[in-house]
């Protein structure tokens, strides 16, 4: 089996709170984001983009997070509050997949979004190839436009997901894959 299969069939995300240090380098983030654009793209239009948080970004991140929880929800206690706060900053680095999917004479709408998964399935297999580990995460904030306005997306814009990296403990256990045998059909 070669190193490439060998990856393919062995990933699995770990949760982003057993995600620790030492993150990604400069160099690393640069080289997982240029194999996450290699991706299929339907007329060369990238309809995505990345934002990387980072360093103490992360925290600033979380802030806004917990600023708009409060307001949704003004009866949450400092606990709760204190988990929305952490939301970006349980792993060294957390890069968010923006899918700029929009109407194209040419271009399926579907096929642009479908790239956008695509981006992040390649972030997350240059992240495990690298030796880091990773979970793609979506969350409520993903869907609130007051947070993603906050971060800079447009209001054509979405989140496809957020990509948590870092180390993970050695020997996690795998969860069950599904039956081949229950999803697969053989047309003819």
């Amino acid at each position: 089996m070669n190193d490439v299969i060998a990856l393919l069939t062995s990933r699995r995300s770990a949760p982003a709170a057993s995600l620790s240090e030492p993150g990604p380098s400069a160099e690393d983030i640069d080289l997982m984001l240029k194999i996450a654009s290699r991706v299929p793209d339907h007329g060369k239009l990238a309809p995505w983009r990345f934002i990387v948080f980072a360093g103490e970004a992360r925290d600033r991140a979380g802030a806004i997070v917990a600023q708009h929880y409060a307001t949704a929800h003004p009866d949450a206690d400092a606990a709760k509050l204190e988990i929305e706060r952490k939301r970006f900053s349980l792993a060294p680095l957390v890069v968010g997949v923006v899918s700029r999917a929009a109407p194209h004479p040419k271009i399926p709408e579907w096929e642009q979004v479908l790239s956008a998964g695509a981006v992040c399935m390649n972030l997350i297999v240059a992240a495990n190839a690298l030796g880091f580990a990773s979970v793609w995460l979506s969350e409520w904030h993903s869907y609130d436009r007051a947070v993603l306005a906050r971060f800079g997306l447009a209001e054509t814009e979405k989140i496809a997901g957020y990509i948590h990296i870092g180390r993970a403990p050695v020997g996690r256990e795998d969860r069950p894959r599904p039956d081949l045998a229950q999803i697969v059909t053989w047309f003819s």
